[in-house]
């Protein structure tokens, strides 16, 4: 497994852990202990059902596509990933901008996410404040050669709970490897330009990943 590769996997299941983080039973818990859970939960339902996912990768993507996008803090990552831009974009080109990136990292999700196990993922001991506004929560994935990849999940205390909005995996953010990529397209063609490569790249299938994420690694 190569580290782009585990960048996408742990990408997936990271963004996965902040859907449904929203509809936790226990309220209470602190942001260690939920990821944890929920981790266990998905997990654990991706390797009973892997045979169903193979054989209909549809399911897995409505899967993503129905817990992801009405839970993510999305407007958050967003503003994070665009940085000055998002300032002065207009609230259409927001909402664009939302709609194309996410549904354009969806693509890489349904081949990430079938490959991955639960005995790669491992939540270390919370060291932060769990009654704190913002989080980061440690973890380690196992690779095929046995190495482990630090793998830390960043949230944030919202009304409906605790979010995530990034995932840093052997040091590199994707909030920040996104938003280093995407403000220099900017700087060249412009937002509109973006968004509208976003916007084919999802109806295509053919996903750019950004180049700062340390990709050809091992």
């Amino acid at each position: 497994m190569n580290t782009m590769k585990t960048w996408w996997q742990t990408l997936a299941v990271a963004l996965l852990l902040s859907a449904f983080s929203a509809h936790a039973a226990d309220a209470g818990l602190g942001p260690a202990e939920l990821v944890d859970k929920v981790a266990k939960n998905i997990l654990q339902d991706l390797d009973s059902n892997r045979a169903a996912y193979r054989k209909d990768p549809k399911k897995i993507r409505e899967l993503v596509d129905r817990s992801m996008l009405p839970y993510f803090d999305t407007n958050y990552a967003a503003q994070l990933v665009l940085g000055k831009y998002w300032r002065t974009a207009s609230e259409a080109q927001r909402k664009r901008f939302i709609d194309g990136f996410l549904s354009s990292m969806l693509q890489n999700y349904g081949e990430a996410l079938l490959d991955f196990t639960p005995d790669r993922m491992k939540i270390l001991p919370f060291q932060g404040k769990a009654d704190g506004e913002t989080a980061t929560v440690k973890s380690e994935v196992r690779r095929d050669n046995g190495s482990r990849v630090p793998v830390n999940y960043s949230l944030r205390k919202t009304p409906e709970g605790w979010k995530a909005y990034d995932v840093t995996i052997e040091g590199i953010s994707y909030v920040k490897s996104f938003k280093t990529d995407f403000g220099s397209e900017i700087q060249q063609k412009g937002l509109d330009a973006l968004i509208e490569r976003l916007e084919k790249q999802a109806q295509s299938g053919v996903v750019t990943k950004p180049s700062a994420s340390g990709a050809g690694a091992s």
